[in-house]
């Protein structure tokens, strides 16, 4: 049995997804592939065993599901997986339907025992599903459920395999693409994120001390960016940005659901509150239950004087 991924590129540019969808991949304990549409390029310095290649044509559903399908019959691997972005979500489901199997989306934790987690309602509910019959089981990922970073390098087995689009009924627009943002809060390896423990816009200078001084960027949950305290492209949560940096700082957070959802990727948690039965302490690695008024300024001095 084996895990094939399908990774997703624009031009050589690899989605960070794809990286994502990857590092799920080794969750399953079974060999892992990979199958790119175009230029191979960084994905050649992955640690997977194979790498299979199909010559680069015009993305459309049609296309992409025609290709993949012939992929999938040859390498026959026990789960197919992709990064959930807004290409997948397009085609995705078709291919699903052309191999009449199920197709699991937004997958946020892949299990050994080859059962996978998926969120309801916002986050507000934990769904483990498990597939019956045979392969291909058909999985996307959620954006930060997996680390990017995760997946070692290596160099794969490459086989070009010389399948097209197949007979192409529909014509593509032009790719989606998200409103263009001043920030883009996924690339951030820190991030201080303040939220309603704040209090008031003025005393946001508290924060933003201790962000410059980490070299961090500044975040908000929803109530800081609802009342226009900070633009809303700062905002993290299931309405905002999805983010996993390596060091994740909440101050003044209490942890709702719908805020966690947008951060539990982060490899380190440091949560400032305090009620000591914030939520925001249940997914903390490390917590100071105290008054973020005394204790963030003390910690922006104490940063300050380690860098001198």
């Amino acid at each position: 049995m084996s895990v094939l991924v399908v990774l997703e590129q624009t031009r050589g540019l690899y989605h960070r997804m794809s990286w994502e969808a990857l590092a799920a991949a080794f969750a399953l304990g079974q060999p892992v592939s990979a199958v790119v549409i175009g230029d191979p390029g960084e994905a050649s310095s992955k640690d997977i065993d194979r790498l299979y290649t199909i010559p680069a044509f015009d993305y459309s559903a049609d296309g992409y599901t025609a290709a993949l399908a012939a992929l999938i019959a040859h390498a026959q691997p026990e789960y197919v997986l992709f990064p959930h972005t807004y290409q997948v979500r397009d085609f995705a489901p078709k291919l699903a339907t052309r191999l009449g199997r199920v197709l699991v989306s937004d997958v946020i934790k892949l299990n050994a025992d080859g059962s996978v987690v998926r969120q309801h309602f916002q986050g507000k509910l934990n769904a483990d599903y498990r597939f019956s019959g045979s392969g291909p089981r058909l999985l996307s990922i959620q954006a930060g459920a997996y680390r990017a970073d995760a997946v070692p390098a290596g160099s794969p087995v490459v086989e070009a395999f010389p399948t097209g689009p197949g007979a192409v009924r529909t014509q593509a627009e032009a790719p989606f693409r998200e409103s263009s943002r001043a920030v883009d809060l996924t690339t951030a390896e820190i991030i201080v994120s303040v939220g309603r423990g704040i209090q008031e816009k003025d005393n946001l200078i508290l924060v933003e001390e201790l962000a410059a001084a980490l070299g961090a960027e500044l975040a908000a949950s929803r109530p800081i960016c609802d009342n226009g305290w900070l633009p809303m492209e700062r905002q993290v949560g299931s309405s905002g940005q999805t983010v996993a940096p390596k060091l994740y700082l909440a101050v003044g957070i209490s942890g709702a659901i719908q805020h966690l959802v947008g951060m539990k990727g982060a490899k380190s948690i440091v949560a400032i509150n305090k009620d000591p039965n914030a939520p925001i302490f249940e997914v903390a690695d490390y917590g100071v239950v105290g008054d973020l008024f005394e204790v963030v300024p003390a910690l922006t001095e104490a940063i300050n004087e380690l860098k001198a």
